[in-house]
């Protein structure tokens, strides 16, 4: 019964859990794929700008090892903690940002306004080539999680 009440529930739960609902559309040998539904209770989330699934009708979402067996147009749910939520963003947003900053603080000291600025903006290729090299780390560190409804 508990289990039934959290799932209705898009706000973060007792273990700061978000849930949202979808089908699976796709399966690959070690990877479903979610195609989530829109969420009428993204409206009234807090957490629904940072999210990101609340901004159009239709995302879809790529879960890895999956323990269970399920089949093509399956309802099932996908659950998010809110700290894999906020590590994400660190990465995606929040450190790229103080990299940037200072690169063009380090840089203006030694050359000129526009070559620093364009040095501070060119360090983000080495960095996301970096993240992008590093994708099965951060596949480990970013579990979602799938439950059948």
């Amino acid at each position: 019964m508990q289990l039934k009440y959290v799932m209705m529930n898009t706000a973060p739960t007792a273990n700061d859990t978000f849930i949202h609902f979808g089908k699976i559309s796709r399966i690959e040998r070690n990877s479903l794929t979610v195609s989530l539904d829109e969420n009428v209770h993204c409206e009234s989330c807090r957490a629904k700008g940072t999210c990101g699934i609340a901004d159009s009708g239709s995302k879809e979402v790529v879960v890895s090892d999956s323990k269970e067996a399920f089949s093509i147009n399956e309802p099932v749910a996908v659950v998010l903690k809110k700290e894999t939520g906020l590590k994400a963003v660190f990465w995606a947003y929040v450190f790229p940002f103080v990299l940037v900053i200072a690169t063009l603080w380090i840089a203006s000291g030694f050359l000129q306004e526009w070559m620093a600025g364009l040095l501070s903006l060119s360090i983000l290729v080495p960095y996301y080539l970096f993240l992008y090299l590093l994708k099965n780390v951060f596949t480990e560190a970013f579990k979602i999680s799938i439950l059948k409804v």
